[in-house]
This record gives structure tokens, sequence and C-alpha cells, in this order.
């Protein structure tokens, strides 16, 4: 059963089928040849899959990100951070960010905070000298810190698979974020000292109060959707009500930014990925139901202890594996089929399932680095009208970045594990 289950799997994926449909028709296959359960239990598992009340936090979030896209948050956010610390070497890149940082608490989706900040920053930073190559590379990238910074999507999506708090793997992603965000300073300050990369003009406090005036709406929402969430107020799914309710307010009564075509446009465009996602999950969750129900996971996890009898080498050989499916598949489809395999084996090595989410999490913001499945880089493509392999070739630098970054997160839990801690 097991070689039929893998060769149906990997024959439909080199095809080219969608990942849904191959995780679908590979369910069914081996349902109706090599057990006796009926099919009628496959509608059923899908059905099971989605009743869960936190995946009410996915279009919810996903609506947020698409508001402030087409609205002009985003922009009024970059306006207050690039007026703040433009004048320092390489302050641009800086608030440029600096902008994703905060748009990614805001979204928590990384394409959005590619277009909303990139669609700004790039052509800002080419109009003040930078090279263009090392604008393209530092936006794409700084956008994947949109699901490494809480609220994010894939951390939801992993918690539902692997019944982990969402509340605690969005506490663990702080400090791993703000990591990656101060290698990357570092990184922007080494090239803008070569370069002298600065913006030019005295700064002035009453300019900086009217930009904050303007801004503050914005600025708010991290503070109001986070804060709710770690004080207890509010659930993480009553969180994602807030920021698509606060987002709509802000854009429509108070910017006034939305017109009512360009809502539609909103709604329409947040309901087709929102449906999209979700119907990847129930795929995937009936699928692992099928791989837990025969016993996989444990066989595996028994195979994996009787030879590999060290945690961090099963830790690197796992980023290695998805690092390496990431070239087949994108990455949030394979945490989504493979985490559940693993349980199992993460407990025998006692490895935290949070610590383990955020390294998935950040696996996952390398493959949307990477092609042929790394979506930013499609994004930037569309923003730029650069080819797949300049984008590429920009975004390299910043992904050994994140490379290192990966490595301090799986040899140190502790930089993961120590906000949850307090939290508990």
């Amino acid at each position: 059963m097991i070689t039929a289950l893998v060769l149906t799997f990997t024959g439909l994926l080199l095809l080219g089928v969608p990942i849904a449909a191959v995780l679908l028709a590979t369910t069914g296959i081996t349902l109706k040849f090599f057990t006796w359960t009926p099919l009628l239990v496959l509608p059923q598992q899908l059905f099971n899959a989605l009743d869960n009340f936190v995946l009410l936090a996915i279009p919810f979030f996903i609506l947020a990100g698409a508001i402030m896209t087409e609205g002009e948050m985003a922009e009024r956010l970059v306006a207050v951070i690039r007026y703040l610390v433009g004048r320092v070497p390489g302050g641009l890149a800086i608030a440029a960010l600096l902008g994703c940082i905060f748009f990614a608490a805001l979204s928590g989706s990384s394409p959005a905070t590619v277009i909303a900040i990139g669609g700004i920053m790039i052509p800002a930073l080419k109009e003040a000298g930078y090279e263009e190559e090392f604008a393209i590379g530092l936006l794409t990238s700084a956008g994947s810190l949109g699901i490494v910074i809480p609220p994010s999507i894939p951390m939801i999506l992993y918690c539902l698979v692997m019944n982990v708090s969402v509340s605690e793997l969005f506490m663990a992603g702080i400090v791993p974020g703000l990591l990656i965000g101060l290698i990357f300073s570092l990184y922007i300050l080494f090239r803008a000292r070569r370069h002298d990369w600065r913006e030019a003009g005295p700064f002035s406090w009453p300019v900086f109060f009217g930009l904050l005036k303007e801004g503050i709406w914005a600025l708010l929402l991290p503070v109001i959707v986070l804060g709710g969430i770690y004080s207890g107020i509010f659930t993480p799914t009553e969180a994602a009500a807030v920021a698509a309710a606060y987002a709509l307010f802000v854009e429509l009564v108070l910017y006034r930014s939305l017109s009512l075509a360009r809502l539609n446009h909103c709604l329409t465009e947040a309901a087709l990925l929102s449906a999209a996602l979700l119907f990847i999950l129930a795929a995937a969750m009936t699928f692992v139901w099928l791989l837990t129900s025969e016993g996989i996971p444990a066989a595996l996890a028994g195979w994996l202890t009787a030879h590999i009898n060290n945690r961090w080498l099963f830790l690197l050989l796992i980023n290695l594996l998805f690092l390496a499916l990431g070239s087949v598949m994108d990455d949030v489809s394979a945490m989504l089929i493979l985490s559940p395999l693993l349980v199992e084996s993460l407990r025998r090595y006692q490895i935290n399932l949070v610590h383990y989410g955020i390294i998935m999490v950040m696996v996952i913001e390398i493959g949307f680095l990477t092609p042929p499945f790394g979506l930013n880089l499609f994004v930037a493509m569309g923003l730029t009208g650069k080819s797949l392999l300049e984008v590429s070739r920009a975004v390299l630098p910043f992904l050994l970045l994140l490379l290192l970054t990966i490595i301090l997160i799986t040899c140190l839990p502790g930089l993961s594990l120590w906000l949850p801690g307090l939290l508990r």
C-alpha cells in the first residue's frame, strides 16, 4: 500500500496536478484499492477538517491585508517611518525594512507585504540613488517577514494540524522576526557606508508630528490586535475579525481611500485566496487522517529513532528535506502534509512543538524566496518587470542571511521559547 501511495502521489505531482487534487486523488485511490473503508468517508473527512472555529482567522486576516494594500494605510505608515530614520546611513532602506515589519504585523501575509511596501519603496530607493538590484532584493526578502511576525497565516495553519496554541506560536515568532530585522539592518548599514546612501535635509519635529498624526491610525492596528491577543481580551480568531473591521473603518471613514469598486475587488481577492488555502488545508488533513489511521507516523518515528540518535542531526535533516521539497511543491503544503507525520518523532527526540513550528515557518519563508514556487519572487517580477533570474539574483544575499538565522533559531531554542515561557 505504501509503495502505491508514494508512486501515486509523486506521479501526480510531477505531472503538475494541483496539490489539493493530488492529495484527494491519492487518498481516494488508496481507500478504494487497499482498504475496506468506503469512499463516503472522504467528504466526511473534508468537512471535519474545516469544522474548526480557528479557521475563521484565515479569511479575516487575508481580508485585512487586502484592504490595507488597496487603501492608504501602508503609504501613511511608511511615510512616518521614512521621515524618522531616513537621515541615518541606509535610513531609507531601514525605513523600508521597518515598514515591512509593521505591515507584516498588520496583515499576516507575505505577498501582501511585498505588494504594499514594495510598490512604494522600490521606486523611492531607486530615486534616492540606491542600486536597483539591492532595492528589489531587500523588499522582496523583507516582505517574507509577513509569515514570521505575528499574526501569520502559516502559523495558524501549523497550529491547526499540530494542535498547538496559536497565541503561544504567535509570541514565539516575535524574537525570530526581530532577529531577522536586526541582521538585515546590519547588512543595510554595511552596504550604505560603502555607497554613502542617506537622505539629505534637516529633521523637523513639526513635520514629523504632522506625519505621525496622519499615520497614527495605521500604527495603532498592531497594538490593538497583538495587545488584545496577549492580554486575553480576545482570541486570535476574534483578533482577525477586529483587524478586518478596523482596517475597513479606517480606510472607508477616516482616510476615505476606498471606493465601492475597489472594496469589491478586495472582497473578491480575499475570497478567492481564502478558498484556495482552505481547500488545500482540508485535502491535507484528509490525507494525514489516512496515513495516521494506517499507522505510518508511528512506523516512521520508529525507523528514524533507530537510525538517528541525535536530535540536532534530526532537525538538520528535516530542514534539508523541506528545502529540497521546495523545488517540487510549495513549502506550506509540505508543512501541512509532513509535519503531522513527524509528531511522534518530535516527541521521541523531545523537541518542543512550538520551537519546531518556528523552524517550519522560517523554512517556509525561504520557500517564498526560492524558485520555482517562490511567490514573493513572482510578486516582485510583477512590480518591477524583471525576469525570475534577475529577481532571484537580487534576493540571494538576503537569502543567505535568512539561512544563517534559521541555523541560529534551530541551535538556540531559547530565542523562540523565551516569550512563550513568559506567557505561560
